[in-house]
């Protein structure tokens, strides 16, 4: 499991599907941990262009344009996250560090 991994994920929790994809944004050091669960981003299929959502889609393994909603991070279980979906890219992760450290009010 790496940094920007997007998986599917089966009724997470709070969540009205029955999957949601999302992507892991956790920093490397705590993925590699033994900790149990990771800071994921939810992906929906409509956005509305704030800064804090990021745009990704086949590219990234999605079957249709999305959006990365980083105003809405969650706490995942490892083991939730088993259908890898794909990978972000470098300059994806960059779109998503600053969508990031606007959503949590880091200049």
């Amino acid at each position: 499991m790496r940094r920007g991994d997007l998986y599917r994920v089966y009724r997470p929790a709070g969540d009205p599907r029955d999957f949601r994809v999302f992507v892991v944004v956790s920093r490397q050091a705590l993925i590699d941990s033994r900790f149990s669960t990771v800071i994921c981003a939810p992906v929906y299929t409509r956005g509305t262009g704030l800064i804090t959502q990021v745009p990704v889609g086949v590219d990234e393994g999605l079957k249709h344009p999305s959006w990365i909603m980083c105003d809405d991070l969650k706490s995942i279980r490892r083991p939730e996250l088993t259908h890898f979906v794909g990978s972000l890219s470098p300059s994806k992760i960059k779109e998503l560090d600053q969508a990031l450290a606007l959503a949590v009010g880091i200049q």
